[in-house]
């Protein structure tokens, strides 16, 4: 009994020291991000979408393509569609409740990515719909990612002149950036989210057994939300340092990174066997019996992505009421979630 309380409380003193690095290393990579942005003179939304997106999501494709070796392919799919709700119902809900200010939005980049964000839902959907994401369609989700991420560079070069122009009329000498320190900044502060995360998700993991906690209520609160936490931390420490539009920037790139990087590369490494088992959830006083699994989760999908993407669009901003929203959908399908197996 006194190694499982030494263990216990060693897990406890784990993840509070996990905490703890985690802000800071949250605190280093927000900034690399900021400072990265500020040298090159390129948006925080871009910054976000792609730079801090790639990176955050990292431990995400990680473990898909280790899945998917192993295979497992199908974990990929669920990985990313839970990522996408996790990231948009909790990370951002979260960055716009906490944020010291309204955050706004860039309107040119936002109307550009979310509409593309929208398309490759639907394409996504429409590919496992037959009950299989081959390695045909797998190379048709890189391809159109690596399409977009053309398309993002080649407008932002354009954008890129126009603004050098401007600052080299009004400044006669322009600062060199800073690669070398925001490259060193960006690695120590990413390893060291990925790192704490991984800590936080381990001992959590080891003090919901030591309390009886059921495996289902891990996977659906600790594991779900657990490959999320560079995402969230992100984003939150992001919108406390009011810079909200990096913030959202993380998001939609981890959102848009989850559908094609993560299910194309993973069923390229293995064609991904849709789950097409029955569900029964209740909301409430109401029954849904027989429902594929499939549909329940693309659905929640499409409801708090067009929700959140209508949200930013109404005024090209993100205030506390819209957090509070977002965070109150993803309460709803945790709910039915857990309705399950209730």
């Amino acid at each position: 009994m006194s190694e499982l309380l030494n263990n216990i409380y060693f897990n406890f003193a784990l993840m509070i020291v996990a905490f703890l690095i985690l802000v800071k290393s949250a605190d280093l990579f927000v900034e690399s991000a900021i400072g990265i942005s500020n040298d090159f003179h390129i948006p925080r939304m871009i910054v976000g979408i792609i730079v801090v997106g790639f990176a955050t999501t990292a431990p995400e494709i990680a473990v898909s393509v280790i899945s998917a070796l192993r295979g497992n392919s199908e974990f990929a799919l669920g990985n990313a569609i839970g990522s996408v709700i996790v990231d948009d119902g909790v990370a951002l809900a979260m960055a716009a409740i906490v944020a010291p200010t309204v955050i706004f939005i860039d309107k040119k980049i936002m109307k550009t990515t979310g509409i593309f964000l929208l398309s490759v839902a639907i394409i996504t959907y429409v590919l496992a719909f037959n009950g299989i994401i081959n390695r045909l369609e797998g190379m048709l989700l890189v391809v159109i990612l690596l399409s977009y991420f053309t398309f993002i560079f080649v407008s932002e070069k354009k954008r890129h002149k126009i603004r050098t122009e401007e600052i080299s009329k009004s400044k006669l000498e322009i600062e060199k950036p800073n690669i070398k320190k925001h490259a060193i900044l960006f690695f120590i502060g990413l390893t060291g989210v990925i790192f704490a995360s991984h800590l936080i998700v381990t001992s959590a993991e080891q003090i919901a057994i030591f309390f009886k906690v059921p495996n289902v209520i891990i996977g659906l609160t600790i594991i779900a939300i657990g490959t999320s936490l560079p995402e969230i931390s992100t984003a939150i420490i992001a919108a406390r340092k009011g810079e909200g539009e990096l913030a959202v920037g993380n998001i939609l790139g981890a959102d848009i990174l989850n559908l094609l990087w993560i299910i194309g590369i993973s069923s390229i490494v293995n064609p991904i066997n849709v789950i097409s088992d029955k569900i029964s959830v209740s909301l409430f006083s109401l029954k849904f019996h027989d429902i594929p699994s499939i549909h329940f989760s693309f659905s929640w999908m499409f409801i708090i992505v067009i929700t959140m993407l209508v949200l930013m669009r109404l005024g090209y901003n993100l205030k506390r009421w819209k957090g509070y929203l977002l965070l109150s959908l993803y309460s709803i399908y945790f709910y039915m979630n857990f309705s399950m197996f209730g």
